[in-house]
């Protein structure tokens, strides 16, 4: 009984170990049974994925640009003169820009090529978000058109009041004033509203209006004469008139944005196909994972 009751024991263990040791030898000869293969993905599925990464990719490099050209605008006019605020600088909307399209794009781009689900589904609520401003925004322009008239009266005068203190701004100005063939808000006298052209300035612009306000800038030449529009507030109408665009900038702008609205619509309407197309194949990246 002895006997029995110390081989039994040794028995029990060793058939145990036994066990085990046929259990992972099974488990090395046949691997497929605990950790089974992800299935294959198709060609289409395949495809999907690098044409995700490389629409993200491009869409990376254009928000990497506008960033570029942000910075470089805001840097090159460091420090701001005027004492100009940052946040009213017309350089920092492409720095928002730029970083909100290289933020979401990365995402999108890295997602597609490590097939993160996370990754993955911040693009898509990126996506979703921006097109859903985009056309919040439309219906706000639809529903308050008046109120987008104001608000647009109110930028150009800002934009007179403010055009020594900022290039963009001048630069804008001066581009809507020759391309329009305009001057100042509603007429061309709205110019003595700035210290820099108001009549009791100091300077030599003191009474003047700005060269873009110039029926013939170059005045038959080669090179623009910036002293064109001096002393203009200072002649009347009819005078003035035969030097100078008299008419405001105000009417001409709200006319021709009026006139491209149809252009507007289709630019936000490709936009918003654009980010849908990335959407989707998100998605169907998402689905294969």
């Amino acid at each position: 009984q002895a006997s029995r009751l110390v081989e039994l024991p040794y028995s029990s263990f060793d058939d145990d170990d036994t066990s085990l040791f046929e259990d992972d030898n099974t488990a090395e000869q046949d691997p497929g049974v605990w950790y089974p293969d992800p299935p294959k993905l198709s060609p289409f599925s395949h495809c999907v994925r690098y044409l995700a990464f490389l629409w993200n990719l491009l869409f990376l490099l254009l928000g990497l640009l506008t960033l570029a050209v942000g910075i470089w605008g805001l840097l090159a006019k460091r420090p701001l003169p005027g004492g100009l605020a940052l946040s009213s600088d017309p350089m920092l909307l492409f720095v928002l820009a730029g970083l909100g399209a290289s933020a979401v794009s990365l995402a999108g781009c890295l997602g597609a090529f490590r097939a993160s689900p996370c990754l993955l589904r911040f693009f898509l609520g990126a996506v979703l978000a921006f097109g859903g401003l985009e056309v919040l925004g439309g219906l706000l322009l639809l529903l308050a058109r008046r109120r987008l008239r104001d608000a647009l009266w109110d930028l150009l005068l800002l934009c007179l009041l403010r055009y020594q203190d900022d290039p963009d701004l001048q630069f804008l100005v001066d581009e809507v004033q020759r391309s329009l063939q305009c001057c100042g808000l509603e007429f061309y006298r709205d110019w003595e509203s700035n210290p820099y052209f108001n009549c009791s300035a100091p300077g030599v612009q003191a009474c003047g209006v700005p060269a873009s306000c110039c029926q013939d800038p170059l005045e038959n030449g080669s090179v623009p004469n910036i002293q064109c529009g001096f002393g203009v507030l200072g002649l009347g109408a009819a005078a003035a008139g035969a030097v100078v665009h008299t008419g405001g900038c105000g009417a001409a702008l709200t006319a021709w944005l009026g006139g491209q609205a149809g252009a507007i619509a289709a630019g936000a309407t490709i936009l918003l196909l654009l980010e849908a197309v990335g959407a989707l194949m998100a998605l169907r990246v998402l689905k294969d994972i």
